[in-house]
């Protein structure tokens, strides 16, 4: 596989990775982000400081990164009280004002030129590795307890709390767990680039990141991760045609919401025995 190939992957896994947190965040619990581009800013200069300056190593920084995305989320504690599109507005408000400070965090953080230097650890094999653990865990944080609170949280926030839920503890656990999995990717992907600039942190991170949540469909995670390649692969595959990939982009959004409003998977998931069931149906049909 050639390096750039390579890359490729690289890139889809870190994605995958974020959007998993935004899954969690937006079709489970129902609280639509668009400022999950600041979590991962948080993971990545975390990362970026302890590593490069403090000497430890990447994979002690990289779930400490992802902690402190963790920490800093709770300042979003007291807009947990809004509904709908104020909560988004407020997500938005909060990554761009962490992209402000950051860009004016003068040597501390490099500023708008940015923190150099870093080696190259996220190699295609670390990425793959921390995104299927990632994705593992966050199987068995749907399947729990925790999991089924989430979604009766999204389904009906009034119902919930008549059954007992605390909805904003649960909403702000959902928020912590989100920014952790932002934060871990924002890690690895300061390790990829070796080289990280505020501006790699902008909305357009963030609309990206809601964007695979939506386009895979809210409630499934696998659909979360199947719209992260796709998304992510498609500008690299029409990436000879220069200026026009972004609109076939574009247009691959435009035409699944069109198409299928619910997203490519709906709340269906991908699952070992579905797949295994799919490949005996025509055996078993032949058969008869």
């Amino acid at each position: 596989m050639s390096p750039y190939h390579q890359g490729i992957l690289t890139l889809i896994s870190i994605n995958v990775t974020a959007v998993l947190g935004v899954s969690l965040l937006t079709g489970f619990t129902g609280l639509f982000s668009f400022g999950h581009a600041g979590f991962m800013s948080v993971g990545a200069y975390t990362a970026a400081i302890l590593t490069v300056r403090q000497g430890l190593p990447f994979f002690i920084s990289l779930p400490l990164a992802g902690a402190a995305a963790a920490i800093v989320s709770l300042i979003m504690y007291p807009t947990l009280k809004l509904k709908g599109d104020y909560f988004a507005i407020a997500a938005l408000g909060f990554g761009e004002a962490f992209r402000l400070i950051v860009e004016n965090g003068g040597k501390f953080t490099g500023g708008a030129r940015g923190f150099p230097g870093m080696p190259h650890y996220t190699t295609l094999w670390v990425a793959l590795f921390v995104t299927a653990l990632a994705c593992l865990l966050m199987r068995n944080t749907i399947l729990s307890r925790f999991g089924r609170s989430f979604m009766a949280i999204r389904e009906d926030r009034l119902a919930a709390e008549a059954l007992g839920i605390d909805v904003v503890r649960y909403q702000m656990l959902a928020l912590a767990i989100s920014a952790f999995y932002a934060g871990v990717g924002g890690g690895m992907f300061a390790f990829y680039m070796q080289y990280i600039q505020p501006i790699m942190f902008d909305i357009a991170k963030s609309t990206e990141l809601a964007a695979s949540v939506v386009f895979g469909g809210l409630g499934s995670l696998t659909g979360s991760v199947v719209a992260a390649v796709i998304l992510t692969a498609i500008p690299e595959v029409f990436r000879p045609l220069a200026q026009w990939r972004m609109v076939f982009y574009g247009l691959a959004l435009v035409l699944t919401i069109v198409i299928r409003p619910q997203g490519l998977l709906g709340f269906y998931e991908i699952s070992l025995g579905g797949l295994r069931s799919l490949v005996k149906r025509p055996r078993r049909e032949a058969g008869a």
